[in-house]
């Protein structure tokens, strides 16, 4: 660095320093939509509760024995029924809020531009709110088998999981097994952050941003139900949703949850990468 580009440089300035994570965090923490999402998810296991109690006991349909028959066994399988009615789609809505609002909302703000010029250098900006947003995602599915397995406990008690197709795990296998499909739903689901995070950086309309990438992923869960793309299917992350299935069994089937890691984070890893190319060349007047 030259002699001219030193002087530029305010004494004691350094890039890494600007926008600390814990600031960001305490920002999106405080807005109304994270207490909002994080209401809904911890409401949904006595909402779940309340059906069953009313409903009575799950009934078999075509006497075929699936997940939700279970759910009323014990604390751990109405956690993985919570899990299982919500990761098709509700769980897709705090990922896409989480990152399609936080850079798009500061520009509707008129804000973004007056943080630049702070100045948070581009690059580090949209890596704290990355980081912000994906551990918020993160924790909201974390947040809603929390509840439900607290929940489920005191409703139905403690017990091991009791697998539809037969057999049982134990609590400590079933809460591994648990966590494993919480970390894969949340794999999953980067493809739908980078989505969002990357509509977040070309629009100054956060429902915009959100809305596109809730909506591309209910495009994608339809082409996926069209059997007749055949083996077409297997480029679709919404063709791998589910695939977390194969780990609440007594042998456990991992390939169709590598394959649909694989496929999500090759997505999300490009989507990532055009957001921080395109911000980096954007004129940001908002």
């Amino acid at each position: 660095m030259s002699i001219t580009e030193n002087a530029a440089v305010a004494s004691g300035y350094r890039a890494g320093r600007t926008l600390p994570l814990r600031v960001e965090l305490v920002r999106q923490f405080k807005r109304r939509r994270t207490l909002v999402m994080g209401g809904i998810l911890a409401v949904l296991p006595f909402v779940l509760l309340i059906a069953f109690a009313v409903g009575g006991q799950p009934g078999r349909e075509n006497g075929q024995v699936t997940l939700l028959d279970t759910a009323t066994a014990s604390g751990a399988n109405f956690a993985a029924v919570n899990l299982f009615v919500s990761a098709g789609f509700l769980l897709v809505i705090p990922v896409a809020l989480f990152c399609g609002d936080t850079v798009a909302s500061e520009a509707s703000w008129s804000s973004l531009r007056y943080l630049l010029a702070a100045p948070v250098p581009r690059a580090r900006l949209l890596w704290s709110k990355l980081v912000v947003a994906l551990g918020l995602s993160l924790a909201a599915m974390i947040l809603l088998p929390l509840v439900a397995l607290a929940v489920g406990t005191a409703a139905y008690g403690w017990g091991p999981l009791q697998i539809p197709t037969g057999g049982a795990l134990d609590t400590t296998t079933a809460g591994q097994r648990l966590a494993v499909v919480v970390a894969y739903i949340f794999l999953s689901q980067l493809v739908t952050a980078g989505l969002a995070f990357w509509l977040s950086t070309k629009t100054d309309a956060p429902l915009g941003a959100v809305g596109g990438a809730v909506g591309l992923t209910i495009v994608g869960n339809v082409l996926d139900a069209v059997t007749a793309l055949g083996h077409w299917r297997d480029f679709l992350p919404a063709h791998w949703q589910f695939a977390w299935a194969d780990a609440v069994q007594p042998h456990p089937e991992w390939s169709g949850m590598i394959q649909g890691t694989a496929v999500s984070v090759t997505y999300a890893l490009v989507l990532f990468a055009l957001a921080f190319r395109g911000f980096a060349r954007k004129d940001v007047v908002s």
